[in-house]
């Protein structure tokens, strides 16, 4: 039984958990070109491509366009579902060229739905190997490659890196963003341990980066990279060991959220590195830890004494697995699905005042059919032994990721969820007193104001300088990509 399955038959019918998301970011552009709709134009690009061109009511068609938030569209005019580098350069050259909207897509998990257009999308999908070099301990992934691959891959020569748990993310959307995991607090981030990368520019070139070659957009795509400046085609990582025994667990409380939010919010930040942590509290009342400690369960217990000394936990799973069986329990497949989350970072421990505005918040969800929850991710660690301006990614010295997901489905009408997003965007701004105004661009939030800045912050007159650069005619561009 999966960590879902299991949580649902103890805690019995009617009660879920709200697990969470998982994302990447995407692109896409504006305006339609007059050209998109000429059959004659679509027939000479795959005579240049390698693999498939899918065309709306074709076999695969469905699948590919299908994008993870499902309450975004996507029917692009034809899908390139990419075979090599070659065709990645094809299609970037052929849109160029001719002015059709594309969109790059590899897992197609951008929340706002960024990874949808009207034109060309540029499918990576199918480019999913993965290499590791035993002698220098560095793993090269195509453009492609999903969690799932870094699983069965790394896991076969007992390595790991900072990679997500929903195992359908690509690694692309992941890394680019900055990449969060329960690994990162040890390891720092997907972005910290990436040493190379292969990105093909608006010219159709390909360009090597790294901390020698072009290592200004090497800088840039560590954090900021989705979408922006070209279309990754590989990227090569180091990795490390992976623990013969890790302690995961699953911790949850039905009761006593009003002492337990609040001294979690104390208690767990002055934790130890080793510590991968998500806490969740759902419109149903459920409290919940999920992750993993490079440490025994008793040291497990010791950190959450606190929480133990106020009750004792309705749903208590505390196993020691070898890493890689530890993730099994921990992953999430991601599958499409209805949903809007909005994030802040936090950079204090946040007072008991934050637990009664959440709490508050989610007893007077309005409803939908699959709830909310409010969670938040703990940062921190090997993260902050990189300073904000050494890579795009700013939010370093950050305690926690705070993070509102609304979820529903297709049987709620639009005025139920019109109701649950104006919930949502009141929360967001309830929870402005305890964070500050950055916000994670892996969980891209198409109502955020000032998003530059909230996404960039510093360093995001550094990432216009690097798009003039690189993408001087911002053919690389999407509602809110880095303007030229």
């Amino acid at each position: 039984m999966n960590r879902r399955g299991f949580l649902q038959a103890v805690l019995g019918a009617g009660l879920t958990v709200a697990l969470g998301g998982c994302g990447g970011t995407g692109s896409l552009p504006g305006g339609v070109a007059s050209t998109v709709a000429s059959e004659t134009l679509w027939l000479a690009l795959q005579k240049l491509l390698i693999g498939p061109l899918l065309r709306p009511g074709q076999v695969g068609y469905v699948t590919l366009a299908t994008p993870s938030n499902l309450g975004f569209t996507n029917e692009p005019a034809a899908i390139a579902h990419c075979a090599s580098v070659a065709d990645v350069q094809a299609c970037v050259r052929f849109a160029h060229t001719r002015g059709i909207p594309m969109v790059a897509r590899s897992g197609g998990h951008s929340y706002a739905g960024y990874s949808n257009t009207v034109g060309l999308q540029i499918d990576v999908s199918r480019m999913t190997g993965v290499e590791y070099d035993p002698g220098s301990g560095l793993a090269r992934l195509q453009g492609g490659a999903r969690n799932a691959n870094v699983y069965a891959s790394l896991g076969a020569v007992g390595r790991t890196l900072t990679h997500g748990r929903c195992k359908s993310v690509g690694v692309a959307g992941l890394v680019l963003g900055g990449g969060i995991g329960f690994n990162m607090r040890r390891y720092g981030l997907t972005c910290d341990n990436l040493v190379d990368t292969e990105v093909v520019i608006a010219s159709g070139d390909l360009l090597r980066c790294n901390a020698v070659e072009n290592s200004d957009l090497f800088w840039a795509c560590r954090g900021a990279g989705g979408g922006n400046f070209g279309i990754h085609t590989s990227f090569t990582f180091n990795t490390f060991p992976a623990d013969a025994a890790l302690t995961v667990f699953s911790i949850s409380w039905l009761s006593d959220l009003d002492a337990l939010l609040p001294t979690a919010l104390t208690t767990l930040p002055t934790a130890q590195d080793g510590l991968g942590i998500k806490l969740s509290v759902t419109t149903l009342g459920i409290l919940t830890l999920l992750g993993q400690l490079a440490g025994t369960p008793a040291e497990l217990r010791a950190i959450l004494d606190p929480l133990y000394q106020i009750a004792t936990p309705d749903v208590e799973y505390i196993e020691v697995l070898p890493y890689w069986e530890g993730q099994e329990f921990l992953s999430d497949p991601g599958e499409p699905a209805y949903y809007h989350e909005r994030s802040r970072y936090a950079y204090l421990p946040m007072p008991a005042a934050a637990s009664v505005t959440i709490l508050e918040f989610l007893r007077h969800f309005p409803g939908t059919s699959l709830g909310a929850n409010w969670k938040f991710f703990l940062s921190g660690g090997a993260i902050d032994t990189v300073a904000p301006d050494q890579t795009a990614f700013v939010h370093r010295g950050a305690t926690l990721i705070s993070s509102i997901e609304l979820d529903w489905s297709a049987y709620d009408d639009a005025r139920r969820v019109a109701a649950a997003q104006d919930w949502l965007a009141a929360f967001h701004e309830a929870m402005r007193p305890y964070t500050s105004d950055e916000c994670f661009v892996n969980f891209i939030d198409g109502s955020q104001t000032d998003y530059l800045q909230a996404y960039y912050g510093a360093n995001l007159d550094r990432l216009r300088t690097v798009k003039r650069r690189y993408d001087p005619d911002n053919f690389f561009n999407y509602p809110q990509s880095i303007p030229v």
